[in-house]
């Protein structure tokens, strides 16, 4: 990371001033395969509530000169909705023991300069200090033959597995958003990755 980058962790009420750089980040990078996300500021900003209003929450911001080029989430998951505690319920995993990480995203010209450890770094850090158990996030399933996947698309699976996560395909949950070209919300399947603490 070169001198001009700058790590910032935030936690609850403190992430406040940055919803609206984090809102227009997230529809920025969802908007590529594969979630294909047509975003929606209002949804945006709901969604970055749940991190506000929780005091354990954390934001990891990737800055350059102040600017917001990166963000990553985490939530312990008895914070988070029901549809993302709903797979561990089902499978009998206690949610008090997990802390879920929501988005690692980057602007395209930031991505290999060492920032996405961080990300990892700072969040599992943070979940080791709630007394946490596990680390969790969820990743979008898009059929092997996906007709929208670009011809230069390069999964992330071997990074999260370098970073020591196992994909976990019996916790699967369903969450919808409008994707680019529909005329309304779909559910989507979104299967959890896991890595004990």
């Amino acid at each position: 990371m070169n001198k001009d980058l700058r790590i910032l962790c935030l936690k609850g009420q403190d992430i406040l001033p940055f919803i609206p750089e984090l809102a227009r980040l997230r529809i920025e990078i969802f908007k590529s395969y594969p979630y294909l996300y047509d975003g929606d500021l209002d949804y945006e900003y709901n969604y970055l509530n749940t991190y506000v209003q929780c005091n354990e929450s954390i934001i990891v911001l990737a800055l350059d000169h102040g600017k917001v080029v990166g963000v990553s989430s985490a939530i312990p998951l008895e914070f988070e909705t029901i549809e993302f505690q709903k797979p561990f319920l089902e499978n009998g995993i206690d949610i008090k023991n997990v802390f879920y990480f929501g988005e690692s995203i980057l602007q395209a010209e930031y991505r290999g300069r060492g920032i996405y450890r961080h990300f990892f770094a700072e969040r599992e850090a943070a979940a080791k200090k709630y007394g946490s158990k596990l680390t969790a996030f969820v990743a979008i399933e898009r059929p092997s033959d996906d007709t929208k996947k670009p011809k230069d698309y390069v999964s992330l699976d071997s990074v999260w597995k370098h970073f020591g996560y196992e994909k976990h395909p019996e916790l699967c949950m369903y969450y919808e958003w409008k994707e680019i070209g529909e005329a309304f919300q779909t559910p989507k399947p979104l299967i959890f990755w896991l890595k004990k603490l």
